[in-house]
């Protein structure tokens, strides 16, 4: 019998979750609470679901009886604390998009209430489930290249991704999402983990928000790039970027879905003269940073750098991975193995794809939803990469970096997740 499925949140990622799941035929949606009519209805009639469990609210959804195995929680970053904690309680197995949450306290009420039910909970970092970083890992652990020393890793946001998701978008405000370090990099910051496999021991961080201010804005800008007259020679002209960067705006794909429900051209065009996505980069309420560098020591004295910036164009990550014996760089794609020994260089072609401009992840959406599928037939954990304590420390590693950055200081790492009655940190 196929495994069971709702959703809490049906925008991007509660939709694409759901459809990997049911592609792979072991398991089927049953249940959906989305807010938004034109969400629900499409993900609705996309899974042939009855009427009956059609939900507004999550809330409605927690109150009827169990339906379902597990809960895709896919709602806003700072909506998932809440619907996360209810599921776990009730007894469904959770798929959380990450981050977490917003703060340390949220996200350990998540963890808590996983391990107080007894259920399964595995936050979506689906960098660990990439053929690429399997690839990786593999070279890693048959000490291809000796003792791992250093490694450089790069998020290159792309300029105008980091216009659309954090000057125009969603993730713009601290407030009202996160810092732009765990909204985006959370991602980053489990994988350094995952293919250093040390607990981290100290951090420092430095970057803030350069570019994407007030006093920046041309002279002559107006408001709205349709209105603009300098909009031509701006390098996040919304018309440039969402009629010619992004694709077309008829197939219907991320980011046109993220600035309405009519992907048409005319739909578009309407979007950006009322909406946020339409709204010069100088004038918006964004705080987030547009680039930053976190330093991070692990146990043992290895070292890591993760560099993240809006001013890229749009690419896969990069990561130079140094050991005593060899080092190897990665683009996303491929890996090349520099033996010191040999003096030989070999590529290692992964098999993963970019899928950058359709907002995927490569293959590791799709492996990270068919681990979780598994796990759920199986009754047992062993195919997900991390749990909560695991997705905690790394969300920790996040806020703890975030203090050093406003700090300027040096921040050690405790060893140990604190009680839920212990004083936290700020």
């Amino acid at each position: 019998m196929p495994v069971t499925l709702a959703v809490a949140g049906a925008g991007i990622r509660g939709r694409s979750y759901a459809r990997h799941a049911a592609a792979g035929g072991h398991a089927r949606l049953v249940a959906v609470a989305e807010p938004d009519e034109s969400r629900r209805t499409a993900i609705a009639a996309e899974h042939g679901l009855p009427p009956e469990n059609v939900f507004t609210d999550w809330r409605d959804l927690a109150a009827r009886p169990r339906l379902a195995d597990a809960v895709i929680v896919a709602t806003q970053d700072a909506q998932h604390v809440e619907p996360a904690v209810a599921f776990a309680d009730l007894g469904y197995h959770l798929l959380l998009e990450k981050p977490m949450a917003p703060t340390e306290a949220g996200s350990r009420k998540i963890a808590e209430a996983a391990e107080r039910s007894g259920v399964m909970l595995a936050v979506c970092h689906v960098m660990r489930y990439s053929a690429y970083t399997r690839a990786l890992k593999d070279l890693l652990d048959r000490r291809r290249i000796g003792d791992v020393v250093n490694v450089q890793h790069l998020e290159p946001v792309g300029w105008w991704h980091f216009a659309h998701s954090f000057v125009r978008g969603n993730w713009r405000s601290e407030v009202l999402s996160s810092p732009m370090l765990l909204a985006k990099c959370c991602h980053d910051v489990d994988w350094l983990a995952h293919i250093i496999g040390r607990p981290a021991r100290r951090v420092s961080s430095f970057g803030g928000l350069t570019h994407f201010r007030p006093e920046n804005r041309p002279a002559g800008a107006a408001d709205r790039c349709l209105d603009c007259a300098v909009e031509p020679g701006c390098p996040y002209s919304a018309p440039r970027i969402y009629f010619r960067l992004a694709g077309a705006p008829e197939r219907g794909d991320w980011p046109h879905t993220a600035l309405t429900a009519d992907t048409s051209p005319e739909g578009v065009r309407e979007a950006l003269r009322t909406g946020p996505y339409g709204r010069c980069v100088y004038t918006g309420d964004n705080d987030v940073a547009d680039q930053q560098v976190v330093m991070i020591e692990y146990e043992g004295g290895v070292t890591a750098s993760l560099t993240v910036t809006a001013f890229t164009p749009m690419s896969s990550r990069r990561t130079r991975v140094f050991g005593t014996r060899g080092a190897i760089e990665g683009d996303g794609q491929r890996l090349t193995v520099h033996d010191f020994v040999t003096g030989r260089h070999e590529t290692v072609e992964t098999g993963d794809d970019k899928a950058v401009l359709d907002g995927g992840h490569g293959d590791a959406d799709q492996a990270l939803v068919a681990a979780f599928v598994a796990a759920l037939a199986a009754g047992d954990p062993a195919p997900l990469l991390t749990d909560a304590r695991a997705s905690l420390d790394s969300h920790r590693l996040v806020w703890a970096a975030e203090r050093a950055r406003h700090t300027g200081t040096v921040v050690t790492i405790p060893e140990q997740v604190p009680e839920p009655d212990a004083p936290r940190s700020e």
